[in-house]
């Protein structure tokens, strides 16, 4: 009997790209499925956005080369800087801030050296935020040194004129504001409000994770805002999957630009981000961004129409970009909560929205469908969400054991926060535990 020889084979090209290929397919995508989650990143990433990043003569650089040696880099911020200024209506752009976040701890930084630099202390040492305000917003404020005062939204989903009149003072630095607010709604009583924050002092400062349904339309530094942050993934189709890079550009009035800190960041901030945005800008042009927020806000008011009657929709008035359906009742009825019916839609081939936020309404989903997605993919995703409706009264059991169709089920959140077991093929089980060292 002749001996079998087993030999080893290097892995062909195709069986390397199947491999990976198939990996791929069991991940959600935005190339391959519908993200109503909003706009952070889950839009239109153009691949031209890519092809002008990974020019050679952008990534051939290095960050410690003289300005000089970079011409073409540093006209390309500038020009960017004031596109920036165009469009949102102010004096002035840094682009350092890394992230959204970073941009606003900038801004209240900023607003803290100025207010420092009239009294030489800070004894406006107060800032004002809504609670349906993005949570960055108080971390924000609160490390740069301030003291944070949330004020309620009224019933319409609107900040409280009276609450808001109570609280202002001579100790407000600021009032922190989304506009349209995380509900989708668009402020109606924003000169009067900027107009009670100047009167007694303060500053207005805005939050513009949502400029998407601004853009082309108004400029925050023509209605009152004073200083404010653009995110660029959210606004100028940048992605930052998995926590980054991203890219939080701050612009502010000209009397506010000796009190910017120093260094905000290393070198010029996320450049290869700042370019995927500058090509998007310079692609779409002034007609396109107006396009944009009018799509966003046509689609978002489609959408919210079709689920009516289906889900209890609290704020029914008129949305900008997004809406969000209270899943309350459902829970009350059928036992059945707004993660449930996130983890339902898997099995309908789309992306959960996002769930839980904003933290005033109960058993939130917040749905944003963004300005790019068709009548078609719009139409079929009510019609899975108007089936998971009726699924709640008729197999509830089948909603809360949801996704089935996917690799991995549900699982159970609080034991694997508590005892999580970490599994790796050919490796041992790792169990960590509170006791472990």
């Amino acid at each position: 009997m002749s001996k079998l020889i087993f030999e080893y084979k290097k892995p062909q090209e195709l069986d390397v790209v199947r491999h990976y290929t198939r990996l791929s397919q069991k991940n959600f995508s935005v190339d391959t499925v519908f993200y109503p989650l909003g706009s952070c990143t889950m839009k239109y990433n153009p691949k031209i956005n890519e092809d002008t990043a990974n020019l050679p003569g952008f990534t051939n650089i290095h960050p410690y080369q003289p300005a000089d040696t970079v011409p073409g880099m540093i006209e390309l911020l500038d020009e960017f800087k004031e596109m920036l200024s165009d469009i949102f209506g102010y004096d002035y752009f840094t682009l350092e801030p890394l992230a959204g976040a970073h941009g606003e701890f900038a801004a209240m930084l900023t607003i803290r050296n100025y207010f420092t630099a009239k009294s030489g202390t800070i004894s406006r040492d107060e800032v004002i935020i809504p609670d349906s305000a993005h949570g960055t917003n108080p971390a924000s404020a609160k490390m740069a040194g301030f003291k944070v005062i949330t004020i309620p939204s009224t019933r319409e989903g609107y900040i409280d004129l009276e609450k808001l009149k109570d609280s202002v003072s001579e100790k407000t630095a600021a009032l922190m504001l989304t506009n349209p607010n995380t509900l989708g709604l668009l402020e109606p009583n924003i000169k009067e409000i900027a107009s009670l924050i100047h009167k007694k002092g303060g500053l207005l400062y805005y939050d513009g994770a949502n400029a998407n349904a601004l853009i082309g339309k108004i400029k925050p530094g023509e209605i009152g805002f004073d200083i404010a942050h653009i995110n660029l993934h959210k606004t100028f189709s940048t992605p930052h999957g998995g926590g980054g890079p991203g890219s939080g550009p701050v612009g502010f009035k000209e009397f506010l630009k000796p009190y910017l800190p120093e260094k905000i960041a290393t070198f010029h901030g996320n450049i290869q981000v700042i370019i995927k945005a500058y090509t998007y800008v310079k692609m779409q042009g002034e007609k396109g961004l107006s396009q944009i927020s009018k799509k966003a806000k046509e689609n978002a008011n489609y959408l919210k129409t079709k689920l009516q009657g289906y889900y209890d929709i609290p704020y029914p008035q008129e949305c900008e970009h997004e809406f969000v359906i209270s899943c309350a009742d459902k829970k009350k009825q059928y036992g059945i909560r707004a993660l449930d019916i996130a983890k339902r839609i898997i099995d309908y081939r789309f992306h959960p929205p996002t769930v839980y936020f904003p933290l005033i309404v109960p058993e939130c989903l917040m749905i944003e469908p963004t300005e790019t997605e068709s009548k078609e993919t719009l139409d079929d995703f009510a019609a899975a969400m108007i089936n998971i409706a009726k699924e709640c009264q008729a197999t509830p059991e089948l909603i809360k054991s949801a996704p089935h169709n996917t690799p991995v089920s549900r699982v159970d959140e609080v034991r694997a926060v508590k005892n999580p077991i970490l599994k790796s093929r050919g490796c041992r089980e790792m169990n960590f535990t509170r006791n472990n060292s």
